[in-house]
This record gives structure tokens, C-alpha cells and sequence, in this order.
């Protein structure tokens, strides 16, 4: 698949997943006019994550991941201030290639979109079941386990957007967000998950996963 220029958003300790939709506050003045840019045209942008030990260069151009999430604002509004809050639904993965030379306050990537593979496995199906069932005892163990929170469990029936709204969601970690971002296969992805999800659950209840 072709290369695309994106703007990129770095954020540390964030996430941005397909399938999934993020509200921002843009109050920087360099990414307050990358989202004006962004509305004039196509309104796609890319959110990164920052490296461990950005803090030292993050008003330059500290080092991003490479995998990142591409979304398209679908709600914007500018406040008074100048400032936007956004609200972004996650498109696609894309591996940034190369940064691009520009002449804005912000940082372009030229990116390659990545496809998925591996979402009809003999395993997918059982995957995404295990992850139902470990997300209802998670949700229990926090005193979340609402009639509402079922429905939107059992209205995901594609296992790789299962996926990815749970890691979203669920998964604490941030270098573990991040290689469930980087894993292309669903099922592996899944495998994945399912293994963060049991740990997580071990953490809350002191006990192991159960199916």
C-alpha cells in the first residue's frame, strides 16, 4: 500500500487504537494549527506514542514509535481560547517511515498503512470468547459488571475490533498497548491479550484467569 504525509500528535503513554474513538484538548499552539490544517483538508492525523525519555526533548522532535494509530477527527469544536476539543475515530494502523521536512510547527511522517492478517484462524473465535469471558471478571472484580457493559460485550462480535476496544480500554500497560498496536496478526494479537487480561485479573483478585 502507497505511502501517505500525516501530521503526527505524540502523546506519552497513550495508545491510539483502530475501532476505538479518543477525545482531545488541543491547547498547544504547534498542535493547535496542525488541527486547523487538519480540518482543511482530510482531516486524518496520526497519534504516536513518545519513547521512554522524551521529557527532555519533547518541545523538539523526541523519538516516536514507529507503529501508530490513524484516526479522523469526527467532532471538533475551537473554543474561545483558540483551543479545539476533538473527538478522533481510529482508522488504521501505519508504520511511520521517515519524517518529512516542513516548514510547520508540527511534525509530518511520510507512513505506510498496514493491513491485518490472520482474522479467520481456527483459534479466533475461542480467542475472542476468552477475552469476552476475562473482561466480564475484570469488570466484576471493579464493580462494573453492568447490564450496559454486557450489551456492548456481546455487540462485538469482530474479534479484531473486540480487540482492540479491550486493549483500549483494559490493558494497563503502556509497552504492552503498544506491542498489541504493533501485532498485525489477529490471532496472535488476541493470544496476546488474552495473556495481559489474565494478569490483570490476577493483579485485582489475587487469583489466576478462569474461563
Amino acid at each position: 500500500m502507497s505511502q501517505v504525509a500525516l501530521p503526527i500528535f505524540p502523546l506519552p503513554d497513550l495508545t491510539f487504537f483502530p475501532r476505538t474513538m479518543l477525545p482531545l484538548h488541543i491547547f498547544e499552539a504547534r498542535y493547535r494549527a496542525m488541527v486547523t490544517d487538519c480540518l482543511a483538508r482530510d482531516k486524518r492525523l496520526a497519534v504516536v506514542g513518545l519513547k521512554p525519555g522524551y521529557e527532555s526533548t519533547y518541545d523538539g522532535k523526541p523519538p516516536v514509535y514507529e507503529v501508530t494509530g490513524v484516526g479522523r477527527i469526527v467532532q471538533w469544536e475551537r473554543l474561545a481560547t483558540g483551543r479545539y476539543n476533538l473527538l478522533l475515530r481510529g482508522e488504521r494502523r501505519a508504520r511511520i517511515d521517515r519524517e518529512l521536512p516542513a516548514d510547520t510547527l508540527y511534525r509530518m511522517v511520510a507512513a505506510t498503512p498496514l493491513e491485518e492478517t490472520g482474522a479467520e484462524g481456527p483459534g479466533v473465535q475461542a480467542l475472542a470468547r476468552r477475552v469476552k469471558a476475562r473482561c466480564r471478571q475484570i469488570l466484576a472484580a471493579v464493580g462494573r459488571s453492568g447490564a450496559e457493559l454486557q450489551q456492548t460485550l456481546d455487540a462485538l462480535s469482530d474479534p479484531a475490533e473486540l480487540g482492540d476496544q479491550v486493549a483500549s480500554a483494559l490493558v494497563p500497560t503502556h509497552a504492552t498497548r503498544q506491542a498489541l498496536l504493533e501485532e498485525l496478526h489477529v490471532e496472535r494479537r488476541l493470544e496476546r491479550l488474552t495473556v495481559a487480561l489474565d494478569d490483570l485479573l490476577s493483579q485485582l483478585t489475587g487469583e489466576g484467569g478462569r474461563a
